[in-house]
């Protein structure tokens, strides 16, 4: 992909690329909408008429192609997603810290980290790359679409490396504060270390198994009243929803949790989510020496979850 001319993203979205295989048992694909409509059959062909006629796919060179131009084996094509009817995400995400390696956002509930699915503009990186001008922004971290707070994205594609080796290594301290049910009789602070998997019935659940343990949490109780909880977490390791399912195992669920313990349908296609009901999980701090200039770094949520006398109002035990 040397000669590849990767184009800039559009309304913060970046570019995707596909590659022109070769030919299959002789019949050749006669034209690019052709190709792309066999292809990426989820876009309908008129769709794909329509970007293509709008100059919406280019070749590795970064130039338009036309519909009835034809498909040369190994050739690239760059596009763009987009999605129908895509929910809109009325949340803000202000920038906490901004130099020339990093940028730190903090995350609204709701919003989504990257493209993906049912989202394309409403996103955190789309929405940053396109306020910022800076198309090479890049997230080292992630969070859930319904978790909010810190998040940490790298602007120099030279010191990307550098900075998710830190996670890898497990160089981060990461703090999050989350509400759920109070149960009495549970001791606190609890070490809660587990094997996380996938769950062989649900494919966005993932559940704790026999085996050796991947994943550590450090939970804290900081205040309580007679049935909800306030809780600080420590995750020691990054397993998926780890912070969810080690609460679930407890008996003690994230409010607004969609996932755990029972697992709710998305809303149809074009439907904002219920807003009304956010996750109560909040990523409050995380801290780090940056590898880059060798300072400590640390960065905080001025975001708060819901006070106990609002969680009476919106959630259920």
């Amino acid at each position: 992909m040397k000669d590849i001319h990767k184009p800039a993203p559009k309304q913060g979205v970046n570019p995707c690329v596909v590659q022109i295989p070769p030919r299959r048992g002789g019949v050749p694909v006669h034209n690019i909408v052709d190709f792309l409509c066999e292809r990426l059959p989820l876009v309908s062909r008129a769709q794909w008429l329509a970007r293509l006629a709008a100059g919406g796919v280019l070749n590795a060179q970064g130039r338009p192609v036309a519909a009835q131009d034809p498909c040369p084996p190994g050739s690239w094509l760059w596009y763009w997603r987009e999605v129908d009817e895509e929910p809109d995400i009325p949340f803000e995400a202000p920038v906490l810290f901004r130099d020339e390696h990093l940028v730190v956002a903090d995350k609204p509930h709701f919003l989504p980290m990257t493209p993906k699915g049912r989202y394309a503009r409403h996103t955190l990186l789309a929405r940053l790359q396109a306020t910022l001008g800076l198309d090479t922004l890049v997230p080292i971290h992630r969070l859930d679409r319904e978790t909010a707070g810190v998040v940490v994205l790298c602007v120099r594609p030279q010191d990307r490396a550098a900075y998710q080796q830190l996670f890898r290594q497990r160089q981060v301290r990461k703090v999050y504060e989350a509400m759920a049910p109070w149960r009495s009789g549970c001791p606190w602070p609890q070490e809660r270390h587990s094997r996380i998997v996938e769950s062989p019935t649900h494919f966005m659940q993932r559940v704790e198994a026999p085996g050796e343990p991947n994943a550590h949490t450090t939970i804290e109780l900081l205040a309580h009243d007679t049935h909800w909880g306030h809780y600080r977490l420590h995750p020691h390791t990054g397993q998926t929803h780890q912070l969810r399912v080690h609460m679930n195992a407890l008996g003690l669920p994230l409010c607004g949790d969609r996932i755990y313990p029972l697992l709710q349908p998305e809303p149809p296609a074009g439907a904002a989510p219920d807003f009304s009901t956010p996750l109560q999980l909040l990523a409050r701090r995380i801290e780090f020496t940056d590898p880059i200039t060798g300072q400590v770094r640390t960065f905080s949520s001025q975001r708060t979850l819901q006070s106990f006398s609002d969680l009476y109002t919106v959630y259920t035990l």
